[in-house]
């Protein structure tokens, strides 16, 4: 009996300190119930929000629907799954959960004491991973430092790869348009339902801030540019994102051909309602697939690749779109990394200069002036240039244009434990945990103490960009906004440190200007 006893006291007692616990977490309100989650270190934290209904069943291949209401409140402790993916060996950001077709989410971090209504400022994470890979979950998206600087956070999924780029006849006939471009109006749904519920996390819907890395800052341009996004958000941040339309967007003939070209890889040749259904049934494996670079350039063409000109979700293509003055008139922060790169089909030296045109001889002399220079090397640095950085300097020239501040960056920084590694510098991506202050979690115990100086800089003017539209601030170098007379770009220096200086690379980027197919 006395074992018994004891027993049932120590049930009694988990009893009420889960209870406690259930007390004490913190609750917000949304427009479908209530979501519990969880507070550390003066941060709490908000996970697996649905901002969407599930894209299952005849939801695969549709327009995000909205998320149900539900009873009670909805444990938020833990992240949704990542969207369907081929998880990628060695990702420098491996995601904690199991990648799953279920997977319109989102997570919210914000100060403990912020209280519904607060008005703080909020800043939306757009993950990269070349529209095939990514997610939220990864330790190095976390958002506690700026919720610990007085911004709420919010990182959203998106569908990728065949889910989020997919066209069809069958699809177009059911949703009476042409469409193919589920992943930006998940972007977009995100947003409009931070617009109706954000504010009962504590951050202001008029204030709310865009960033987005590689096919993340690919899709923050592209938002500039979206009449579905307009209004949505006040700022834009582009890390790596390019800003001209260098990949190809499918035609909606050509589109709907790869999806056409798909469903008969499975056994579907028919083309209407019945086809439809049927791939609908597929398993998400099959669909996910596991070599959609490959498949994109297969014949017969099985993956679209990406953007589809369907006409509505995307009116056009970006640069096109932003010559013609239709660029949300908003702060911008763009750049690029020290060895970002580029795509090139090119084998040879010859053969990457000739790709230039006329411009092809004054590149040659730019980048490899006495002709000794490693095609590799000559290569990264010609692409990146072209893919990177003078689309970031054409999407600052229109953003002043539209009357606004744009503030251009090349990130140049590498951690201690990896120069003998990257000799060239930054390779691409490897400023986001400098932006997020997270490269605890990046480096391990590998971290050194200027790498932490490194990424309060970078951070702080991420921070100051979030909360008033321009990154400067007390003790911190000066970041002068962008203009044409002088041509300023901060670069972030391998002494942790932050330089502001005319353009240096202004002459190379002119030339890929001069080379470049203008729209």
């Amino acid at each position: 009996m006395r074992k018994l006893a004891r027993t049932l006291a120590a049930l009694l007692v988990a009893l009420c300190f889960s209870a406690l616990a259930q007390a004490k977490a913190p609750v917000a309100a949304t427009a479908q119930g209530e979501v519990a989650g969880v507070t550390a270190q003066s941060v709490s934290v908000f996970k697996g929000i649905p901002f969407a209904a599930p894209p299952l069943g005849p939801n695969r291949w549709r327009s995000p629907q909205p998320p149900a209401a539900w009873q009670g409140v909805r444990d938020a402790s833990t992240f949704g799954h990542d969207c369907m993916q081929s998880l990628v060996p060695g990702d420098d950001a491996p995601l904690r959960t199991v990648p799953s077709e279920d997977c319109l989410y989102l997570n919210v971090w914000k100060p403990a004491k912020a209280k519904a209504g607060a008005k703080l400022p909020v800043l939306v994470w757009l993950y990269g991973g070349a529209f095939i890979t990514g997610g939220t979950s990864p330790a190095m998206y976390d958002g506690s430092s700026f919720a610990q600087n007085g911004i709420v956070f919010v990182s959203l999924n998106y569908r990728i790869g065949r889910f989020g780029f997919f066209s069809h006849p069958a699809l177009t006939a059911e949703a009476g348009k042409p469409v193919g471009n589920f992943a930006m109006e998940d972007q977009v749904a995100a947003l409009q339902w931070l617009r109706t519920n954000i504010a009962n996390f504590g951050g202001d819907p008029a204030r709310v801030t865009i960033m987005g890395d590689s096919a993340g800052g690919t899709s923050v341009i592209n938002l500039l540019t979206m009449p579905s996004a307009k209004g949505l958000f006040s700022g834009a941040i582009a890390m790596s994102g390019g800003g001209r339309s260098l990949i190809p967007t499918a035609t909606m003939e050509n589109g709907e051909q790869v999806g056409v070209n798909f469903a008969a890889a499975h056994g579907i040749t028919d083309t209407s309602a019945g086809g439809l259904a049927a791939m609908r049934a597929l398993p998400a494996e099959a669909v996910r697939g596991t070599k959609l670079f490959a498949d994109r350039f297969a014949t017969p063409q099985t993956y679209v690749g990406g953007f589809v000109a369907e006409g509505s979700v995307l009116t056009g293509k970006s640069d096109v779109l932003m010559v013609a003055g239709k660029i949300a008139p908003v702060p911008v922060m763009i750049g690029m990394t020290s060895a970002d790169g580029g795509i090139t089909f090119a084998k040879t030296k010859d053969a990457l200069f000739a790709s230039f045109g006329n411009q092809a001889d004054a590149l040659r002399r730019a980048y490899d002036p006495d002709g000794t220079a490693d095609f590799k090397a000559v290569s990264r640095a010609l692409t990146g240039d072209q893919y990177m950085a003078e689309p970031a300097r054409f999407v600052a020239r229109h953003a002043v244009d539209a009357g606004q501040k744009a503030y251009v960056y090349r990130f140049g920084y590498v951690a201690q434990s990896k120069r003998a590694e990257w000799r060239d510098g930054a390779p691409h991506s490897t400023d986001i945990p400098y932006f997020f202050n997270t490269v605890a979690a990046c480096y391990g115990k590998a971290i050194m103490p200027v790498d932490r100086k490194a990424a309060r800089l970078a951070h702080a003017y991420v921070a100051n960009f979030v909360k008033r539209g321009d990154p400067n601030g007390k003790a911190l170098p000066r970041w002068p906004a962008y203009d044409r007379q002088s041509e300023a770009l901060l670069q972030h220096t391998m002494d942790a440190t932050a330089r502001a200086s005319h353009d240096p690379f202004k002459h190379k980027l002119d030339l890929i200007e001069a080379a470049a197919k203008l729209p």
